[in-house]
């Protein structure tokens, strides 16, 4: 059912990138214009209301054929902030969290967030009043400060399970009220919550005048290089700057300027009827959707509306301050599936984003801004800081590993020097400036690879990876850890083999890339990379925990959105667990000797992913994103309960945990 709503069976369709990656124009040239491409003289670099307290967990049971929770040598406390108990695997419907700490669902799918919405009844659900309500299978979430004990929270919602929304849901035969919830549970939603200053608690304030849903049917405004272009221009939208609403928003990011960003993802899926080559690289498919959208809007529907699909896969830009602001899609950041957007600055104030393309074989891309945020207040001042991400270059990675071929032999050994490692580069894309784009890809103008970026990572002989999911750079030590998912499709016949950097064939469980920018600094247009973690039960000799004694650590499997803790380890969440056990949380420290010590930090409910955290001295933030997400699972034949009990909906929903005697975490 995961693969079915979230991705559109992605990884049960051909593998989008057919490439050598050194073709020149057989996928393009049907697609493409015949523009002559500007040539670049230089490269530029310049770069809630639900505080009602969570079911009683169950007895958490071990899940057959996992590890138990790690044991610890005596007087051992592990690395500060990692200082907890950890987790057994186990596979109890409930949010399972460490002995000591407490928790409570901040907000659940459906809860009214603005003025005049009613109060949630998913037997009498309608539009009008999802679109004042919390969305659904919420995923990426950011806290931002507002003072006085309340913070902002602002949640992605990815995607829809219509079957578990809905009963008696016939999937062949949506209706058009179906659909426009559907439409109105996508999205994002800014909801002030507020703290009890005792513990870790967080409610939610219904009705806040911050509180804001942005669904399906949102105007956004296109920004950057190729706003405007023949690409994204519609029959609805003739100018190519205006488009409604955003869809599949996976992970993302926040900006030092005080807005969040949101990567649009699997937004293929959503789309009918395609016939051309381009969108074979999407993925995007030649019959009718999933949902069914197309029935109900004709923008969904390829053949009627052939550029729509080109105004989605963009990173957005949302400002959850001004409740009356327009999003932006930032095409400088270029168009694929990308899981987040995660920002750094440069020593003059520059933003560096990091994004990954959710593809199993696709890469992972950096833009370097050539403008410099201003700090202060004021209108002039937001608007300058808003246009940030509209002008620099766009980059993508190359990888190369130091070790002989013939050592990398698809089973993770360990080649000689014992370590997965290796130097990479980043190769640029195309410029944006305030003046024009210049394209540095032969055969593709700029608006070319701005709209079309996975074919310019294609040309220019990017790296293929695992899945590269959330990219983020450590605000501690300046590393930048990438996730990579997974991929059960490497070494197979006709698809790419083991390498460095992908050193498993048929990659069930994934592993995390640790990179060091050259001097340090995010706009180098090199650096070094490592292997940091080799995912998967302790015991296979193919798994690697930077070096920390493996019978000391938790199994992981599938590692998917990271976060940072106070002190600079890294918090992992996992999605698609295949060592038997429910999906979960982790935290691993990065530096010192105890780099490596991985510990499960909380497990989750049946069916459920782990999205979203956040790490707070007091507080950790998940997303509880499609609960109850098995094959055959029904309103009417539900596989999970959680979080209220047995009789009522599942509901996606956000959860806090806290320590019990008020202390920070893990300390």
């Amino acid at each position: 059912m995961t693969c079915l709503y979230r991705c559109g069976n992605a990884c049960f369709h051909e593998v989008p990138n057919t490439s050598a990656n050194d073709y020149v124009g057989d996928v393009i040239a049907g697609a493409l214009s015949r523009r002559s491409m500007m040539r670049a003289a230089a490269v530029v670099t310049v770069a809630a209301a639900a505080g009602a307290s969570v079911v009683a967990a169950p007895q958490a049971h071990a899940a057959a054929g996992t590890a138990p929770a790690p044991s610890y040598q005596k007087g051992s406390k592990g690395a500060r902030g990692l200082r907890y108990t950890p987790v057994a695997p186990n596979t109890a419907d409930a949010v399972t969290v460490p002995d000591g700490y407490a928790q409570n669902v901040v907000i659940r799918w459906g809860e009214p967030i603005l003025r005049g919405a009613p109060a949630f009844d998913p037997e009498k659900q309608t539009a009008a009043a999802q679109a004042g309500q919390f969305g659904y299978n919420n995923d990426f979430l950011a806290l931002l400060p507002l003072g006085h004990g309340k913070q902002l929270l602002v949640a992605n919602h990815e995607y829809t399970d219509e079957v578990l929304m809905f009963r008696g849901y016939d999937a062949a035969n949506p209706t058009r009220e179906q659909v426009e919830i559907a439409w109105a549970a996508h999205g994002l939603s800014a909801v002030v919550v507020e703290e009890d200053r005792r513990s870790g608690k967080l409610t939610a304030v219904s009705r806040h005048p911050l509180n804001r849903r942005v669904t399906a049917t949102t105007e956004f405004r296109l920004t950057g290089p190729a706003a405007g272009s023949d690409l994204l221009k519609t029959s609805a939208d003739p100018t190519g700057t205006k488009v409604l609403g955003t869809l599949n928003n996976c992970s993302g990011g926040t900006t030092p300027w005080g807005t969040t960003l949101h990567g649009e993802e699997n937004f293929n899926q959503y789309f009918a009827n395609s016939s051309r080559a381009t969108d074979k690289r999407y993925g995007i498919g030649t019959g009718a959707s999933e949902r069914k959208w197309e029935r109900f809007d004709r923008r969904f529907d390829v053949a009627q509306e052939p550029n729509e699909v080109h105004r989605f896969g963009y990173v957005v830009e949302f400002d959850p301050y001004d409740p009356t602001s327009t999003p932006r899609k930032h095409t400088a950041l270029g168009r694929f599936k990308h899981e987040a957007a995660t920002v750094r600055l440069t020593s003059d104030g520059r933003p560096v984003v990091y994004s990954g393309d959710d593809e199993r074989f696709d890469y992972f891309y950096k833009f370097v801004g050539s403008k410099r945020m201003k700090k202060g207040s004021g209108r002039a001042v937001r608007e300058h800081n808003l246009s940030l991400l509209d002008e620099g270059t766009l980059y993508v990675a190359k990888l190369t590993g130091d070790s002989p071929a013939f050592e990398i032999d698809g089973t993770g050994k360990l080649p000689a020097d014992g370590e997965f490692d290796g130097s990479g580069e980043w190769i640029p894309l195309a410029t944006a400036t305030a003046k024009g784009a210049v394209s540095h890809v032969d055969g593709m103008t700029a608006e070319e690879v701005f709209v079309f970026t996975r074919l310019a990572g294609d040309k220019v002989g990017a790296t293929k990876m695992d899945r590269p999911e959330d990219i983020q750079p450590n605000p501690v030590s300046g590393k930048v850890y990438v996730a990579l998912t997974n991929n059960t499709n490497r070494g197979l016949t006709g698809y790419a083999a083991a390498d460095e950097a992908n050193p498993r064939n048929a990659n069930k469980h994934g592993h995390v890339l640790e990179l060091t920018e050259r001097w340090n600094r995010p706009e180098s247009r090199t650096f070094a990379w490592s292997l940091f973690l080799v995912a998967g039960d302790p015991a296979d000799p193919a798994t690697y925990f930077a070096g920390f004694p493996k019978d000391k650590v938790s199994p992981i499997s599938c590692p998917d959105n990271v976060a940072f803790d106070p002190y600079g380890n890294l918090w992992i969440s996992t999605d698609g667990n295949q060592l038997g056990s429910h999906d979960g949380l982790f935290g691993v420290a990065t530096k010192g000797d105890r780099r490596g010590e991985l510990k499960q930090f909380l497990t989750m409910p049946t069916g459920a992913e782990t999205c979203g955290p956040v790490i707070q001295d007091r507080r950790v933030l998940v997303a509880v994103q499609h609960p109850g997400e098995i094959t055959g699972a029904t309103v009417e034949n539900p596989a999970s309960t959680w979080p209220d009990g047995p009789g009522r909906i599942v509901r996606p929903a956000v959860v806090a945990v806290w320590r019990k005697d008020g202390a920070d975490i893990g300390v």
